[in-house]
Order: structure tokens, then C-alpha cells, then sequence
């Protein structure tokens, strides 16, 4: 029988909690092995030796270790039989959802970490407050990536990749919540997107909560939005 994979996390990286919902609702057997990336738990040698880039989310399979969680969905998916919408076998629909898959990358993943960093991980390190000029920018950036999201990627369909879920809403939505650690209200004249996100929530609760209960923790704790 073989061995459940080992999933290495932290819950406050945005595509560590998307891995540990899709782990869930896949029903993929999982052994939980969190990385504290605060006290440089994935700097060590020991870690070095499971990922070579020292960053989480990551898996070992049986000895084989994987980074990068795109490539973790689309190994396990194709190793594991999972219900069919979360990543879809038809070559069409599986297209639509690595379609997301490719832009989030330079767009929702980019866009909502650096201006998280801004707004609320480098404030609370250095004690500075973000230059103007730079939320400026980084904000712009942010407007531009939901905008497309609400437009776009939405505009015909109630999820991404069309009228199911799959692991593209996911991965996006968890990049999306990051944001509530900041002053941005990322739901305000988007009902499209604040319908999608609370679907995308009930659809892959009881798993969604608490994959983003540490985050709304902090959220309470540091509500001065820094």
C-alpha cells in the first residue's frame, strides 16, 4: 500500500493553503508537515534536501520531491483518480483551467504578494511605512488584476474556467484573500468577483475555512491594516 504523500506548508503562503484545500476536497491521502517560514524552518539543510528552492508548498512522493504547486496539482491529478471538475481530463476544459494557471503568474500571484509585502510584511519587519509613490503603484497593479478577474475571467461564466470549480478558482481565491491584511477592499464595486469568492468558499468548505483560519487570526489581531 503505498505511503500518503508528505505535503510540506505554511498556511500564511497563498499556494500552500490552495494545496491543502485541493489535498482535501481530492481526498488525496496526505501526511501534514508544516514549515514555519517565520522562524527560517525552510532554510535549513535538512529541508534543502526535500526542496533545493528552500520555498513551500512542497511534496515528497515516495522519495520523489516536487516544488512548485502547479506542477504539484497536475503530478497528482494524473497519478491519483480525483473528481473530474477539480482538474478535468477532457483536453478542452483541462486547457481552460491551465489557462488561469499560466496567467496568474505574472498577474494574481505577482500583483497581490508584492502589494501584501508592501502593505503589511515589510511594515511589520522594518517598522517603516510604505512610500506613497509605491502603494501607488503596487495598488495599480492590484486594481488592474481584480478588474480583469471581474471583467474577464468572469464575465460569462460563475468561475474561471466555466460553470464548475476547479483548482484555477481556488488557487485564485487564495491569492485574493491575502489581501485582507491590507487597507484594500478588494470586494468593493466587484459583484461579480464577491459572488465567485463566497461560491468558491461554500463549495470547498469545511476545507476553506480552515485552511485560512491562521490568516483571519492575524487579520483580527492586526486590524489597524498596517
Amino acid at each position: 500500500m503505498a505511503k500518503p504523500v508528505k505535503f510540506y506548508y505554511d498556511l500564511l503562503s497563498q499556494p500552500s493553503r490552495a494545496m491543502m484545500i485541493f489535498l482535501n476536497v481530492a481526498k488525496i491521502p496526505y501526511e501534514s508537515l508544516p514549515v514555519a517560514l517565520r522562524k527560517g524552518e525552510h532554510l535549513t539543510e535538512e529541508f534543502k534536501a526535500i526542496n533545493r528552492f528552500q520555498k513551500v508548498p512542497c511534496i515528497s512522493d515516495n522519495g520523489f520531491n516536487l516544488s512548485e504547486s502547479v506542477a504539484i496539482v497536475r503530478y497528482l491529478a494524473a497519478k491519483h483518480k480525483i473528481p473530474d471538475s477539480w482538474y478535468p481530463t477532457d483536453a478542452k476544459k483541462q486547457a481552460r483551467v491551465d489557462e488561469y494557471l499560466e496567467w496568474q503568474h505574472l498577474n494574481t500571484r505577482i500583483s497581490c504578494a508584492l502589494y501584501f509585502q508592501l502593505m503589511w510584511l515589510k511594515p511589520l519587519l522594518t517598522g517603516k511605512q510604505p512610500k506613497p509613490e509605491a502603494v501607488e503603484e503596487h495598488l495599480g497593479r492590484v486594481v488592474d488584476t481584480l478588474d480583469a478577474i471581474e471583467n474577464i475571467w468572469l464575465e460569462k461564466t460563475p468561475f474561471l474556467a466555466g460553470n464548475d470549480i476547479t483548482v484555477a478558482d481556488i488557487w485564485c481565491a487564495c491569492e485574493i484573500e491575502q489581501l485582507i491584511l491590507t487597507p484594500y477592499d478588494f470586494r468593493k464595486g466587484r459583484p461579480r468577483l464577491t459572488a465567485w469568492l463566497e461560491k468558491v468558499r461554500t463549495q470547498a468548505n469545511p476545507h476553506y475555512d480552515e485552511a485560512h483560519k491562521v490568516l483571519r487570526k492575524i487579520s483580527e489581531r492586526t486590524s489597524a491594516k498596517l
